[in-house]
């Protein structure tokens, strides 16, 4: 039931999927009542047309429009909101760290922002922020996300077979929407340990444009010198948006965002960049409303830059140059179709600082600069998918995207079909498919900024997804679901999860080295609304991840054959809400030592030896003040890893690797 003073406008959330009577009433109209079937995320629209009370004869009725706006989910993704990331004990209050609580994420280390999506590697796993490719998620060491989390509005999970209009990754897709702007005046801060950060908007031009500015910056160098002099750590982000309606469906939007990390050893007065990167991104975009959809139309400049001490044996430095450009239409054929196009392009352009002291003619230099040499890459794309709601029960989405790819003299062409189902067997009860095929070109064994392999030689990386579950809606505000995926790759460059075998020597590993591999396993996600009194998830994968390089089959370097995280929080009234979540998973494969590998024929993936398995349980506990009708104050204590537990790779024992935070949270 909606009740409001009258003049239209109502609003609802957290409505219940499925067949349900929306009534209507408004003080002095008679009220009305309609049954709709809501489909999660799809847009609603129902118009009432309520009469006056003891209206005259012959009066005009007053029209009345409710609509329920969102964007539909595409099928089998994974989505937590920016409301319940805050709430997920040690993501601090991260958006983009949700990722590596959803099911199919196989961490490669416990709190690092680096891990395998249904076996692909980091390397083969893209981020986007509105559309725009970010080069990577966290900030240095165990930092925080690059993007200050008031600007998410939330984060999806595309483990495979995802939409069209994403390419260019043989892994899955971690893709994150911004809140629309707001011509009111808000914004939001925090200060912690080891950082601080804040952002506001505002609108302007009698709420036409919205201005919006954030900024997070660290202070752990000056905490870090305390007990490491030597030692230079810091990181800052940056976001500044800015849009304006030239017309009733005319928008044009300007986003800015940034980041800078630095990891350095400083002796004798001379600062060695151990790990240093920064990235920027300016994106100007159009949208225009069609009437019957939309069309995007926008252009990217973008700068990353890398520096390492380790680059060819001394410091060096890689720096990206990128401009692109992109187009996107949806638009509503008819009741049951929309049709959904777009382009994407890019040219990027790599050049290496020189080499001041090594040997050109070294091995190792001649290997770097065969790898990472002075060239621009050029980029081009179409995509496209229909939509079909084929009955109100069933949804199916076929697509297709063509991408061209050139790299020095060498070029290659990837056709990537997909397609994507969904089933209501009931109101309550859902079957969904995922099926497709994804391209992408050499990869480097992390998503570092500038640290791209040349070569197209040996081809692009593939990856064949299939995916098939079942999602069901438990309770009031709990759904559970359970996936089947199985993917194949081919042609893969994964240096981490590769190992190959010589007669004479121990496991090796080669930036360019390429391999075949699978990845199957069952996925559990059950989840109530962290926002609810009582919210929490329990998100469990069982999976096996192998490699293959030529006659010779093994597990993957960070298979990992059980993976859960489970958490919970309760709201104990007066703003109190503690939580906690598990994390567990089993250990990886130990490589065959020189001697083993030379002695002992490769062992098989039921055979192998694992190191321990690692436990840590995270805690929050917040106190939240309400001051008035719509500002807030949080005190929140928050620790990653309270257990101390200690992480073995191998032979070796790291850690334990335990991150507190304390600090003042708020917002108007």
């Amino acid at each position: 039931t909606l009740r409001g003073p009258g003049g239209g406008s109502f609003t609802a959330a957290d409505l219940p999927h499925g067949r349900v009577r929306v009534r209507v009433e408004a003080d002095g109209h008679a009220a009305q009542s309609s049954d709709v079937t809501l489909i999660p995320g799809d847009d609603t629209e129902i118009v009432f047309r309520l009469l006056p009370v003891a209206a005259p004869t012959g009066s005009t009725p007053e029209q009345i429009e409710v609509v329920v706006h969102g964007e539909k989910p595409a099928p089998a993704v994974k989505t937590f909101s920016r409301e319940e990331v805050r709430l997920i004990p040690g993501a601090f209050g991260d958006p983009f760290r949700a990722i590596e609580a959803m099911p199919g994420v196989v961490p490669v280390a416990s709190g690092l922002p680096f891990f395998y999506v249904r076996g692909a590697p980091p390397g083969n796993v893209g981020y986007f922020l509105d559309g725009v490719r970010v080069p990577y998620l966290y900030h240095v060491m165990f930092g925080p996300s690059v993007v200050h989390p008031g600007l998410i509005e939330r984060v999806d999970l595309h483990s495979g077979g995802y939409p069209a209009s994403f390419g260019r990754f043989a892994g899955g897709i971690v893709a994150a929407e911004t809140n629309p702007p707001r011509p009111e005046l808000h914004g939001e801060g925090n200060v912690r340990l080891f950082d601080a950060g804040a952002l506001v908007e505002s609108g302007f031009a009698d709420g036409r444009g919205t201005a919006l500015v954030g900024a997070r910056y660290s202070y752990t160098a000056a905490l870090v010198s305390l007990v490491a002099p030597e030692i230079e750590l810091a990181y800052r982000d940056y976001q500044v948006r800015l849009s304006y309606d030239l017309s009733p469906r005319d928008r044009l939007t300007l986003l800015s965002f940034g980041a800078y990390d630095l990891l350095g050893r400083e002796r004798n007065g001379d600062l060695t960049v151990l790990f240093g990167t920064e990235f920027y991104r300016l994106d100007l975009r159009h949208d225009h409303d069609t009437g019957r959809g939309s069309l995007r139309t926008a252009f990217t400049l973008g700068l990353d830059r890398t520096a390492n001490a380790f680059l060819a044996g001394e410091q060096r430095t890689i720096t990206t140059q990128i401009l692109g450009a992109r187009t996107a239409l949806d638009h509503r054929l008819s009741d049951q179709t929309r049709f959904r196009a777009g382009t994407d392009g890019t040219v990027e352009r790599y050049a290496a600082s020189a080499a001041k002291y090594a040997d050109p003619d070294s091995p190792e230099t001649q290997a770097f600069s065969q790898s990472f040499p002075p060239r621009t890459d050029l980029t081009f794309g179409v995509w496209a998918d229909l939509v079909l709601d084929v009955t109100p029960d069933i949804e199916v989405i076929p697509g297709a995207r063509v991408d061209l790819y050139r790299s020095q003299s060498a070029s290659a062409v990837g056709v990537d079909p997909r397609i994507s189902a969904r089933f209501a067997v009931s109101d309550d009860v859902r079957i969904t498919h995922a099926y497709g095929i994804a391209h992408q070109p050499p990869s480097f064994v992390l998503p570092i900024p500038g640290l791209t392999p040349a070569t197209l030689e040996g081809g692009l990386q593939r990856s064949l997804q299939t995916s098939a579950g079942v999602e069901v809606d438990v309770a009031d505000a709990t759904t559970a679901s359970l996936t089947l995926f199985y993917n194949v790759f081919l042609g893969m460059t994964d240096a981490l999860g590769s190992q190959s075998r010589t007669q004479d020597g121990p496991p090796t590993q080669e930036v360019d080295e390429r391999s075949m591999g699978s990845a199957v396993g069952a996925e559990v996600f059950l989840k109530r609304k962290l926002t609810k009194r009582l919210g929490g998830f329990v998100s469990y994968t069982l999976s096996r991840s192998t490699r293959s390089l030529g006659s010779e089959e093994f597990p993957s370097n960070f298979d990992r054959t059980h993976v859960l995280n489970a958490a919970l929080g309760y709201d104990l009234g007066r703003g109190w809400r503690p939580g906690g979540r598990v994390v567990f998973y089993t250990g990886t494969p130990i490589q065959a030592s020189q001697n083993e590998a030379a002695s002992s024929p490769p062992r098989t993936t039921d055979d192998v030896d694992r190191s321990p398995a690692f436990f840590r349980l995270d805690l929050r506990l917040e106190k939240r003040w309400t001051l008035g009708g719509s500002t807030w104050l949080s005190f929140v204590a928050e620790v990653l890893n309270a257990t101390l537990s200690k992480e073995t790779f191998g032979d070796q024992e790291i850690g334990p690797i335990t991150i507190p935070s304390v600090g003042l949270e708020g917002g108007f």
